[in-house]
Parts: structure tokens; sequence; C-alpha cells
């Protein structure tokens, strides 16, 4: 506990340099823009905004990315209550009951619910992150090559578990994934494989093009196929910010939940905020109304709270496998991998005994930003509803334009910005196949890391493929992986999970 103390404190140092508090406002401010903003989620900012950390020092630009992910969570809960679009992925289920609230005019009530919720888990999930980073990183330091292996074989069976939609879509990208991760150069041999002699090729593909190109521009191409006059704009005056005092008897115990929840989930591969929003609000509308309770899908508080407590939770907890284990859980924590990776930094257990100013630092910043958040967002409501009036014509050719500029200045090759649009296409193929374009970027980044660690296995066994299962920890691993694949293959589960992501 001391020890904690002592950690958290150096932590604060670190946030409270003056240059540190401006990047976490500043991250805190892009990410509820881009939130409030529909159809530029936080995974497409990140992956804008990598070539320009290039300059920062590594903890600014951590804290910086991190304040986006987890604005994002917030801003998005503004434009779902407020406009009818959810601004963000894990905003969708807010929709539901958030801009019912609004009709009736109790805007107020509905974004105080999902602002307030959404502070106090995210306080809970970094204090999570804080008590349990240090011991699963104690456990990290026991993982050898075949331990890393079987763990990212349970990641990516735990994404495709996880990915919303058909499990045959999730298996495909992830595969893909896996394959455009092996484009480039051969570890062991120097050979280039895949590259199609294009000399570009040889160092692999850029980690930037494909997130880019798959999540920003795929979104504004799909963004701009929707005509104009079906985008509802709702401009009507935000009176009386503060619930009632039945409004908080009613959202209270739904925050827990929804707390108790995400803080869970976001740490699993694959969960995150998305799948933590998705569950809470199945929940609430398991809990028996009260008497007098406005149904779910006419403007219940819970169907606000719940999400919002869960989706913020989870956004803080998915930063522990990250920070212990160096494996992304989400398509954010996979760029996130991309940021550090930028600065030198090799993510994993070792971040935080070689870089415990970045480690703490970064988790002191969480709680500041939290408390930006709150301060920033409830005031803030007019300004965003105005944003929202801004026509998308004038908005995607200076998001096109920035994008274009961040991925020229990684390398400064014409040949990477050819790739972002031509990931952009791909991109719109997947928005038009339904299918989740995340896992793809969770096996782009594990695949290389995967391949590198089987192969340290076996050559340190001298190819022997038992290694996999006679060390106890990896054959619990792939074990624990097994079962999760038949679990998930059972038909009633199968059922319930495609129910899951189903909403009325």
């Amino acid at each position: 506990m001391t020890d904690l103390i002592s950690h958290l404190s150096m932590g604060f140092g670190v946030a409270f340099t003056f240059q540190n508090l401006l990047y976490a406002f500043l991250g805190c401010l892009l990410g509820t823009l881009i939130g409030v903003l529909p159809g530029i989620g936080p995974v497409a900012t990140i992956a804008m905004l990598l070539p320009t950390t290039y300059a920062l020092p590594p903890v600014s630009a951590l804290i910086m990315l991190a304040g986006i992910y987890y604005g994002a969570q917030y801003g998005g809960s503004t434009t779902a209550i407020l406009v009818n679009l959810p601004g963000e992925a894990s905003s969708v289920v807010t929709v539901i009951d958030g801009y019912q609230m609004a009709r009736k005019g109790r805007a107020g009530p509905a974004l105080a619910a999902a602002g307030l919720g959404s502070f106090f888990a995210g306080c809970v999930g970094t204090l999570i992150l804080a008590a349990f980073a240090p011991p699963l990183t104690e456990v990290a330091f026991k993982f050898g090559p075949a331990e890393y292996f079987s763990l990212m074989v349970l990641g990516l069976i735990g994404a495709v578990v996880l990915a919303s939609g058909s499990l045959l879509k999730a298996i495909s990208m992830i595969l893909l994934g896996l394959l455009l991760g092996l484009v480039g150069t051969d570890v062991n041999s120097g050979v280039a494989r895949y590259s199609l002699d294009i000399p570009e090729l040889t160092d692999g593909i850029g980690f930037i093009a494909i997130a880019m190109g798959v999540f920003g521009y795929g979104e504004i191409i799909k963004n701009l196929s929707v005509p104009e006059e079906q985008r509802e704009v709702f401009t009507a005056k935000v009176k009386g910010l503060m619930p009632t005092l039945e409004d908080f008897k009613r959202m209270t115990p739904a925050v827990l939940r929804g707390t108790a929840l995400g803080s869970t989930l976001g740490i699993l591969p694959g969960g995150g905020a998305l799948l933590s929003a998705f569950a809470a609000y199945t929940i609430e509308k398991r809990v028996k109304l009260k008497p007098g309770e406005v149904p779910f899908g006419q403007g219940n508080i819970r169907g606000v709270a719940g999400p919002e407590s869960a989706n913020n939770a989870g956004a803080q907890t998915s930063f522990i496998p990250l920070l212990t284990l160096g494996i992304p859980p989400n398509a954010v924590m996979a760029l996130m991998v991309g940021a550090m990776t930028i600065h030198n930094i090799q993510p994993g257990p070792q971040v935080m005994t070689s870089n415990p100013e970045l480690f703490w630092g970064l988790i002191a910043s969480m709680w500041i930003g939290n408390l930006m958040l709150i301060v920033l967002n409830l005031p803030m409501i007019g300004v965003w509803i105005k944003l929202l009036t801004i026509p998308y014509r004038w908005l995607f050719p200076a998001i096109v334009l920035f994008c274009a500029i961040g991925v020229y200045s990684e390398n400064n090759n014409t040949f990477d910005v050819w790739m972002v649009g031509i990931f952009g296409i791909v991109g719109y193929m997947f928005v038009k196949l339904a299918t989740e374009p995340a896992p793809l970027l969770l096996g782009f980044i594990l695949g290389p890391m995967m391949e590198e660690n089987l192969r340290r296995a076996l050559l340190l066994s001298r190819g022997d493929w038992s290694v996999l299962v006679t060390r106890p920890l990896s054959a619990g691993l792939l074990a624990a992986a097994a079962l999760l694949l038949i679990v998930v293959l059972l038909p009633s589960v199968k059922k319930k999970r495609e129910e899951a992501f189903v909403e009325d």
C-alpha cells in the first residue's frame, strides 16, 4: 500500500508539470470534440495524430493520446443524446434512451447522468489500473517466448469472441490482419517476402497507413454516402442540467453496476469500451422497473447512466494488459503500441521498471483528465450543439488533408499517401460488408509479435513444438483459448451473443 502511494505521488509529480497538464487538456478537448463529431472515432483521430507525436516527449505524447481515448467516450454521449447520432461506437446504446430524454426536454439530466457516471467510473477504473498493474507486471516477468505466443493466441481468440457481429467475419478480419503483418522482411533470413518487388514494402506495410485508411478515410467515404437530409439536427435549448433526487436514486445503482462490469470487461482482449456498454445496457433492461419508472427505449435515465459508466471504466482498465503484458486488448490500445514504438519504448512488463515516470505519470494523468472532462463538458454543451451544425462538406476536406500531411510527414514518402487511399477504399468495403475492422488491426499488430515469439520458443527448444504445452503457464493459456472457442461455438451461447449485439 505504501508502495502504491509513493508510486502515485511520483506519477502526480510527473503529471502536474505545466507541459503535461497542457497535453492532458489538449487530449481531453480533442477527444471530446472527436466524440461529438459523428463518424470520426478515437481510432481515426489517434491514427491521424500519431505522426505529430514524434516531436513530443514520450510521457506527454501518451498522456495526450490517452486523453483523446477516454475524452471520446464522454463526447460520444453528447451527440447520442442531443442528435440521435452516436458520435462514438460505444455510444450506440446511449442513443436509445438518451435521445428520448432529450425529446422530452430532459437533455440536461441525461447529459449530467452521462457525465457524472463517466467521471465516477473513470476514477474507479484508474484506481483498479494503479492497484493491479504492479502485481500483474511481476507475473509478466515469468513469461518466456512460449508463454507470450500462447497469450497472444488467447488474445486473438478473445478478440474474435467479443467482436460484434458475425464470428466468421471476425475470424476473417484477424487472419487478414495476420497476413498483412507478414509483408516485409523475414526476421531470421533477412529475405523480403510478399513485397511484390515494391522497394517501399520491404519494411512492411506502415501501421499508420492501415489505421488511418481503414478507420479515417473509410469513415469519411461512408459519411459522404449518406444524403445530408438524413442528418437530423436537434437544436432545442438545454434547460436545467441537474438530475432530480429521484433521478439520482435510480441512476446510482446503474452507475455502480456499469462501473463493475466495465472494469472487468475492459481487461479482456477485444473487450474495452464497446462491449462494456452493450453488456451494461442488456443488464439494465433485465433489472426490474420500479413503480412509476419510464420504460426502456422511452427515456429511462438508467439506460444512459449504466452504459456510459461501463464504457468509461472499460476504457481505463483496457490499459492494464497493454502496460503490464504489452498486449493491446482493442484497436485504440493497438495504436498506443504504435505510439510507444515510435518513441523506442517496448510495451510490456519492463515499462514499469525501466520507465516508471512514464508508467505512473500516465496513470496519474487519467485522474486529472477525468476531472478536466467533467469541468469541460457540462458548461460547454451549447458550444457542442453549435459545432454539430457545421456542414460535413466543409469538415471532411480538412480531415482528408490533415491525414495526408500526417502520413506523408512520417517517412516523407508519397507511397504512404497512396497506401492510405487504398486502405480507405478497403475500409469502405468493410463498412458495406458490415464487418468490424478492429480485429484486423489487432491481428496486424500481434502477427509479427506472435511469429517472433514462436520462432524464439522453437529455437530455444531446438524445434520441439511440445514446448508450448509442457510449460505450465503456456499450456494453461492455450487451454483457456480452446475453452473460450468451444464455449462460444455452443448453440445457446452463440444465440445469446448475437442477441447481445442487436438492440431493439
